[in-house]
């Protein structure tokens, strides 16, 4: 749908509802004829017909508005982008309504990763990472934009002054990508101070938070100042460990026009069952998002005062030197949990083997909890000097916690710990 490129598909009369209502009933029929169907469609098909000669070069040369092939847009997908402007942009597009908030789905979250920066850097510029950040986004700056002439350097986004100091020594900066909270350590980077930083030294550098983790029912960073917000659709949109998906919003129209030409000419859209299957999984966010808070408290408790763990990441711990700044800039400390156990990589593969309940994988977000060991997994691909440097140990664990009955994780941690 060549149209799908520049509307913003906020439907005004859920900019007066709250969150839960917007996650129900926002977007469910934009794009769509009209029918008499509860749930939305699938429009699962990979080309669209014309009823005419006529209307097929009216909607390719961009008179009129159309879908021509799923990879340039398709129903399905559509709902799912209006609903995540309606989640992510409400708070920015009441205080401008004059402001476009537009989403682009993807077929994973590291396709909504590197078209976002593919439309933002050029050869010779540079990108800024937060020093901590999932591994594949390492892995994507590391060794494939870097063949493209695209730099990168990191720096702890919590340091507001090595932030400045980084920006001021690389001129040719156009990107600054952190996640807030961030994988695996949980540490929370102060949003509008960084924007304010950032906007003052150089305007011309896009801020790009992946807010995988908070959800925007927890955190909605462009009401901080944001240019892009980042999602993995895989973990807590749709919440059920069903789909491997991603989601780009933004405020801006010219990475939006140049992400939606990345998705046209490379690739990367996602199927109309996975994103079908995402707007099933957030009508619940707002439901599962507080059990999954709930949960991860009591064990975030539990694990502080256990002998056999050195210490635990959470921001929603009072011992947590990022619960102050959390509890400004979000409504929930989130679902995932980390701790360091002692006897490094043997410990943590131990802990892995011995644990009920909980799943061995390295997901998250699903309605059930998982557990992974990231040095020998998520961050294997990080050379050790450069993980334990930021805090990802050989012997840290981390804990995506689910809506289980909170008594039965409990005493499955306990039991697998008392074996290590």
């Amino acid at each position: 749908m060549e149209d799908s490129k520049s509307p913003d598909y906020l439907d005004k009369f859920f900019l007066n509802c709250g969150f839960t209502t917007r996650a129900l009933h926002a977007g469910e029929h934009v794009g769509q004829p009209q029918h008499t169907s509860h749930t939305g469609a699938i429009y699962q098909s990979s080309t669209f017909v014309f009823h005419s000669a006529s209307e097929g070069a009216e909607i390719f040369s961009g008179e009129r508005s159309g879908y021509v092939y799923t990879r340039l847009g398709n129903p399905t997908v559509l709902v799912l982008e209006a609903k995540m402007n309606a989640l992510e942009g409400r708070e920015v597009k009441l205080r401008n309504p004059d402001l476009r908030v537009s989403s682009l789905a993807f077929s994973s979250g590291m396709a909504a990763i590197s078209s976002t920066l593919m439309a933002i850097c050029s050869q010779g510029d540079t990108l800024i990472l937060g020093d901590v950040l999932y591994g594949a986004t390492q892995h994507l700056a590391a060794n494939v934009l870097s063949r493209f002439g695209i730099r990168s350097v990191e720096v702890p986004t919590q340091d507001l002054e090595a932030v400045e100091r980084v920006i001021k020594a690389n001129p040719r900066a156009r990107a600054i990508l952190f996640e807030t909270p961030a994988n695996p350590t949980l540490a929370v980077t102060d949003i509008g101070e960084l924007v304010r930083i950032v906007k003052a030294t150089n305007p011309e550098i896009k801020v790009i938070v992946d807010n995988t983790f908070a959800t925007p029912y927890l955190q909605r960073p462009l009401e901080h100042g944001v240019d892009v917000v980042i999602h993995s659709t895989t973990k807590y949109l749709c919440g059920h460990g069903t789909v491997v998906g991603g989601v780009m919003t933004t405020v801006s129209d010219e990475v939006k026009d140049k992400a939606y030409m990345t998705i046209k000419d490379v690739g990367g859209s996602p199927s109309p069952f996975d994103a079908w299957l995402v707007n099933l999984g957030i009508k619940t966010l707002p439901l599962r998002m507080d059990r999954h808070c709930g949960n991860a408290m009591a064990i975030a408790r539990f694990l502080e005062k256990h002998p056999r763990v050195e210490r635990v990441y959470y921001p929603g711990l009072e011992s947590s030197p990022h619960q102050a700044l959390a509890k400004r800039q979000m409504s929930g400390f989130g679902g995932m949990v980390s701790f360091d156990i002692a006897g490094g990589l043997e410990a943590g593969r131990k802990l892995m083997d011995s644990i009920k309940v909980f799943t061995l994988a390295v997901s998250l977000g699903c309605v059930d909890s998982l557990i992974q060991h990231p040095a020998s997994m998520t961050h294997a691909c990080v050379p050790r000097e450069k993980r334990e440097k930021v805090g990802v140990t050989d012997g840290l664990v981390r804990v995506s916690v689910g809506v289980e009955d909170v008594e039965d994780l409990l005493q499955a941690l306990d039991d697998a710990l008392k074996r290590v």
